[in-house]
């Protein structure tokens, strides 16, 4: 009896001390940072709630009334929104994060966590892509060290940056590694090398599988060959994200050709920027809309996503037909200075055919293209006119001087008004869509700030929350909330994020609904939005009283295959 009396007071001893020990945790236990007096609206669509949220360690620790608990610092976020930092399902910097890894266009409209890598990836990499795509590294001063993700991502930790990134392997990517530029299909045993390919990106944290089907040399891949890269990152818990085919006259045939790579891969499918493209199609977005319900109602999981605005931004050598860029860039300004080969093109961009994305049938005038990014330096007196100005400056029909601009720089970049606003706005309203900016990272300040973007690049999230929500109320603010925040998050799969409760990362914003706007233009894209008076990433403001720190707390999010 002795012997159990004392085991059992020394069980009593412990569990009295262990309630002490609880009891200081809780009086001591200080959180980083205590968010009071807010409207939280959690990302999940339900309406906002009044609470505190306390974060500790990067994550937050407790939502609830903290009035009494111990922080090292309070933020009043009284009369403004307390939401999830908004994710950014296509991005584009991987290039510029290195260049400026502060990202003050993302980080000013809330943007803590961005997706890239659209068909052409920043890895892997060998030697002759590098050399082909020289250009773009100069344009940037960066020295391309790496040759895989899992070097690229050691870069990015190393250099540290403002915003959580993750990125898909591109289809295209791995054609070019082993086919180049060239329009060719592969042979069973080329196949397998680029599945293998795939498997070490994923293995290495790539999300999925991507393709940008409309630009060179993704075009020369037939269906099978997408259908088994897309198989080998499903293999290793990725999706299937795609720029499809064609966004225009055969948009409904591109989406069915998505749909039977998500099924035959077995993948869920994110078509990105969804869209339908040139003045012929205004008013089809009911077909589209009908078409992926229909599709998701028989059991496709099938999703998208917009930035909402009706021009779109792309190679300004989208407009010439695929045939034409096969070998790459310098085959491509070869055949513009051949007048045979030129007189082709032209015939090519004139006739109206479902067999490419001929954006020339869909734009209504030479005045519905800008130039915008340009990687030659002599260009850039032309960054922000329009074609029509340029062909007008140089004397020249229309046509002619796009060729002559492309001999010059065929790696310019053009903001082309192409769709319907009312089409744009229905796409936003589908409760499946999330939103992408489709822009890299940039800054009004050094090299990134001598360039002239689409306007989407500094100004998605908050035009959203300006002009759909605010003036035009076509958005409750808790489902364009929902919007980018935890639906991206589900479809990525990024269980820890994307919505405000306890055990997740804490990428917070807090901004005034009646107040948060974008400033960018077409004619002035380089202006930060303003509103945003809080962004935390991973629980560390990078802006804080509207102002940027210039801390670099983002973390590389790498997907479920990632093997360390």
């Amino acid at each position: 009896m002795k012997a159990k009396f004392g085991q059992c007071s020394g069980l009593v001893l412990l569990i009295v001390f262990a309630s002490a020990l609880q009891l200081i945790a809780q009086t001591q236990a200080a959180f980083d940072l205590v968010i009071t007096n807010g409207h939280i609206i959690d990302g999940t669509g339900s309406p906002w709630y009044s609470g505190d949220v306390g974060i500790h360690d990067g994550k937050v620790a407790a939502i609830g009334n903290l009035a009494a608990a111990q922080r090292k610092r309070t933020i009043d976020a009284a009369g403004k929104v307390v939401a999830p930092g908004f994710i950014d399902m296509l991005g584009q910097s991987e290039l510029s994060i290195l260049v400026e890894p502060r990202l003050p266009s993302k980080i000013y409209q809330g943007i803590t966590t961005e997706i890239t890598g659209e068909g052409g990836s920043i890895a892997p990499l060998n030697d002759a892509i590098i050399q082909a795509d020289r250009p773009g590294y100069d344009h940037y001063h960066i020295i391309p060290d790496w040759r895989t993700f899992r070097q690229y991502f050691v870069r990015l930790e190393k250099q540290g940056m403002g915003i959580n990134l993750a990125s898909y392997v591109g289809a295209t990517q791995v054609r070019r590694m082993v086919l180049g530029d060239d329009n060719k299909q592969p042979t069973p045993g080329q196949l397998e090398q680029m599945k293998a390919l795939v498997r070490d990106a994923m293995k290495d944290g790539a999300v999925g599988v991507s393709t940008a089907l409309e630009y060179a040399p993704a075009p020369y891949a037939k269906t099978d060959e997408l259908i088994a890269l897309a198989a080998e990152g499903g293999k290793f818990g990725g999706i299937y994200s795609t720029h499809m085919r064609n966004e225009s006259d055969s948009v409904l045939e591109a989406i069915d050709e998505a749909l039977r790579i998500g099924r035959e891969a077995h993948v869920p499918v994110e078509i990105w920027h969804i869209k339908v493209a040139g003045k012929n199609n205004w008013g089809r977005m009911p077909e589209v809309v009908a078409k992926i319900d229909t599709a998701r109602a028989s059991g496709a999981d099938v999703t998208a996503d917009t930035y909402a605005y009706t021009a779109w931004f792309n190679d300004f050598s989208a407009f010439v037909p695929p045939w034409a860029h096969d070998g790459g860039a310098a085959k491509l300004v070869e055949r513009l200075k051949d007048p045979a080969t030129r007189e082709r093109i032209r015939k090519d961009m004139l006739t109206p055919s479902k067999d490419w994305d001929n954006e020339w049938q869909e734009i209504p005038g030479p005045d519905a293209i800008m130039i915008g990014i340009v990687q030659n330096p002599k260009m850039l007196p032309f960054q922000g006119k329009r074609l029509s100005e340029i062909a007008k400056l140089w004397n020249k029909d229309p046509i002619s001087a796009l060729f002559d601009f492309l001999i010059e720089d065929p790696y310019a970049g053009v903001a082309v008004f192409g769709m319907s606003q009312p089409d744009v706005t229905l796409a936003l309203q589908q409760p499946w869509v999330a939103i992408d900016n489709d822009s890299s990272g940039t800054s009004p300040e050094g090299i990134l700030g001598q360039e002239h973007p689409h306007p989407r690049a500094y100004g998605t999230f908050p035009r959203i929350l300006r002009k759909y929500v605010r003036e035009e109320k076509v958005l409750t603010l808790e489902d364009a909330i929902r919007k980018f925040s935890a639906l991206p998050a589900q479809r990525l799969r990024l269980a820890d994020r994307g919505v405000l409760k306890a055990g997740m990362w804490a990428d917070v914003v807090i901004f005034d609904p009646a107040t948060v706007r974008d400033q960018a233009t077409f004619d002035h894209p380089n202006q930060l939005s303003e509103g945003m008076d809080y962004v935390l990433v991973n629980g560390i403001p990078v802006i804080d009283q509207g102002k940027m720190t210039g801390a670099l707390p983002g973390k590389v999010l790498r997907g479920a295959g990632y093997v360390p």
